[in-house]
């Protein structure tokens, strides 16, 4: 449901976060490699974070990315996240590409697809980075497929 740019983005926030728990601040080209995403649209992507205050980064030897309060409270949700990547359409987007839907004017999947969509919405605001990397590190989930 999401473009890649907020995918990568989550999976980029959830990896930092969870280095950041280990007392450790990852570089963009470590980033891509544990994600499985190329490091010139993960510098991009993590360059868009940094400068909207999602993240924070430290330049040079030693530097790396970092979130400035690591907290379940101050985590982003994913949905701060979609949102940051450009993708917020999608909460309120037609799912047959339609520019004008609605109840009184459903596409042929309105009826199907609006609870898809709510139930979405709810997820990715209830969800944070932080939740998200506390699951992988229990090992009740994974971030990319080399994992065990």
């Amino acid at each position: 449901m999401v473009g890649k740019a907020a995918e990568y983005a989550i999976r980029a926030l959830v990896y930092i976060c969870m280095k950041n728990l280990e007392g450790k601040t990852p570089g963009f080209r470590e980033v891509a490699k544990e994600i499985e995403s190329p490091e010139p649209y993960t510098a991009k992507i993590l360059q868009t974070l940094a400068r909207s205050r999602v993240l924070s980064s430290v330049k040079g030897r030693g530097g790396g990315f970092f979130f400035k309060e690591l907290t379940p409270e101050a985590s982003p949700t994913l949905y701060d996240v979609i949102s940051q990547m450009g993708d917020a359409h999608i909460f309120t987007s037609c799912g047959f590409g339609l520019k004008h839907c609605d109840d009184a004017h459903p596409c042929p999947m309105h009826e199907e697809y609006l609870p898809i969509r709510d139930g979405f919405y709810r997820l990715v605001r209830k969800e944070t980075i932080y939740s998200l990397a506390q699951k992988v590190m229990k090992q009740e989930a994974v971030i990319n497929r080399l994992m065990n």
